[in-house]
């Protein structure tokens, strides 16, 4: 008796120590997307919208608790991606073709709060893409109206090979019959590119600005 007694002591002490040391509701959370996204929900095209559901909970409110605090977007926004890479397999193309993705910017915008215990969708997608970059946009809505809590762009620089051969390869999966020039290995033309809108051209020409401000004070 006693030593079960010890047992389930050290037990609690060192889940208590993970919880402590680690976030290990955020691992935990991660590695449900990626199982829902690997194995429950459907694929979808590199270019299609996906959405993930999520819930405000106790532990995401600010120190007013009456409402998310603003760090949690981008948290949420960690699992939103995750499932939109394993969904349209972008991660799996860019690891095939010897590549890493890291964050290079992002820019959020929160329009309303999200109340305590509220749902609430995130949906994810492509908006455009240069020769080092994916660029992706994330809303957060409210399910019974669509309103958009907040709205940010995302950067998604890739390392270690080609955007091009990469969305090339995705591209070609969605449709044989759309139009895709090539030349010296990179996409020419594609009327699925999508073109880059005035808000985002503005932003990459401000994150352009603010590297070369930072190269020259290094």
């Amino acid at each position: 008796m006693f030593d079960w007694y010890c047992w389930l002591s050290w037990s609690l002490v060192i889940v208590v120590s993970c919880y402590i040391l680690f976030e290990l509701h955020y691992f935990w959370r991660m590695a449900l997307c990626l199982l829902l996204a690997r194995f429950i929900k459907r694929k979808c095209q590199v270019l299609d919208t996906t959405i993930i559901s999520g819930v405000c909970l106790s532990n995401d409110l600010d120190h007013f608790l009456c409402h998310m605090n603003n760090a949690r977007y981008l948290r949420e926004m960690d699992f939103a991606r995750v499932d939109f890479y394993e969904r349209t397999k972008l991660y799996h193309t860019i690891r095939k073709n010897g590549g890493s993705i890291v964050q290079g910017a992002t820019t959020i915008r929160y329009r309303k709060f999200i109340r305590p215990f509220r749902r609430f969708y995130i949906t994810s997608k492509i908006i455009y893409w240069d020769s080092q970059s994916i660029f992706m946009e994330h809303r957060f809505l409210r399910p019974k109206d669509q309103f958009i809590h907040c709205i940010a762009i995302c950067r998604q620089r890739i390392i270690g090979c080609s955007v091009d051969a990469v969305l090339l390869e995705l591209l070609t999966r969605k449709s044989l019959n759309d139009t895709i020039s090539v030349e010296n290995g990179e996409v020419v033309e594609s009327k699925l590119k999508p073109e880059p809108t005035e808000e985002l051209q503005k932003w990459i020409q401000y994150n352009e600005i603010s590297s070369r401000n930072l190269r020259q004070n290094s």
